[in-house]
């Protein structure tokens, strides 16, 4: 098949390099001239503008869009619902908030083009292990995207599916992302438990390696886990600051509007703001009350 693919970020060129090594014909477009390049000398074919995509490709068009959520995706689709015409299909797998995938697809349902919002995940490793897809939106226009999937996931039958309208697939991998920082807090603590525990001389990486194979906590973040701790199990040149891509505030918001309770999930975003202070203001203000209503010990800064 032909498709557009913009914004050439290092996954949407991945992604590229994985649908040209399965004979897909790709017209690649980005602001930055130098990945335009890179992308051509990679087999796809260039475009200079959004008006470039309309004209390279035959109808009905597949402009796939691969950048940041918020504004800059909000522009690429408007400015994409002037150049296309009707029939055309537009693809958003970068990380939206499902509630702006449900307007999207309404809007250019109005201006006659198919959307299809695709949750995807897998990262910089989805070039060669493949990506997981979570697809929304309406089933014949997924079932005529069905070869690009089979492209980009781990196997034709294999992590990817449409699970639902518009909308669904970019909510689904909201739900996803919520539960990985979940497992992700779990190991952190975990391991933070046995490297405190420091008669033992616990070697972390060695204990990895022991549950990466027939434990019931073996997965691919404790196999990524052990590749870390087997460079550096100090960790001294990384920072404890953890960012969040929104997608697990989305998840906390969902459930407290769904009414449904998501502890694990709340408190580890939660925690990834706490690796973001310097100083707790609330620590201190916790120590002070203690000291305050039961003369409790206060430890204060060196001069």
């Amino acid at each position: 098949m032909e498709l557009a693919l913009i914004g050439l970020g290092r996954m949407g060129m991945n992604m590229a390099t994985r649908l040209l090594q399965g004979n897909h014909r790709i017209v690649a477009y980005d602001l930055n001239e130098t990945a335009v390049k890179a992308a051509e000398k990679a087999g796809a074919e260039g475009a200079r503008n959004l008006g470039d995509i309309r004209g390279k490709l035959s109808a009905p068009r597949i402009a796939w869009v691969m950048v940041p959520s918020g504004d800059s995706t909000e522009k690429i689709l408007s400015d994409l619902a002037e150049v296309l015409e009707k029939g055309d299909i537009i693809i958003d797998g970068g990380n939206s908030n499902y509630k702006d995938s449900v307007r999207r697809g309404a809007m250019l349902k109005e201006k006659g083009l198919h959307f299809v919002d695709v949750g995807t995940s897998g990262g910089i490793w989805g070039l060669t292990q493949g990506y997981s897809l979570m697809v929304g939106g309406e089933k014949g226009v997924v079932d005529q995207l069905r070869p690009i999937f089979e492209s980009l996931a781990p196997a034709a039958d294999k992590g990817w599916g449409h699970v639902g309208p518009s909308g669904a697939g970019h909510f689904v991998k909201m739900v996803h992302n919520g539960i990985e920082y979940g497992l992700m807090q779990a190991y952190a603590e975990g391991f933070e438990i046995m490297k405190a525990k420091q008669e033992f001389g616990l070697d972390l990486h060695q204990i990895a390696e022991i549950w990466r194979y027939g434990s019931v906590v073996r997965s691919w973040l404790l196999d990524l886990t052990s590749d870390a701790l087997a460079e550096d199990q100090a960790l001294s040149a990384i920072e404890g600051w953890v960012a969040d891509s929104g997608e697990g505030r989305w998840a906390v918001a969902e459930a407290m509007e769904l009414d449904v309770p998501a502890p694990i999930i709340t408190l580890s975003l939660l925690a990834r703001f706490v690796s973001r202070q310097k100083e707790s203001y609330a620590a201190k203000l916790l120590a002070v009350m203690r000291n305050k209503f039961g003369g409790h010990d206060v430890k204060k800064k060196d001069k």
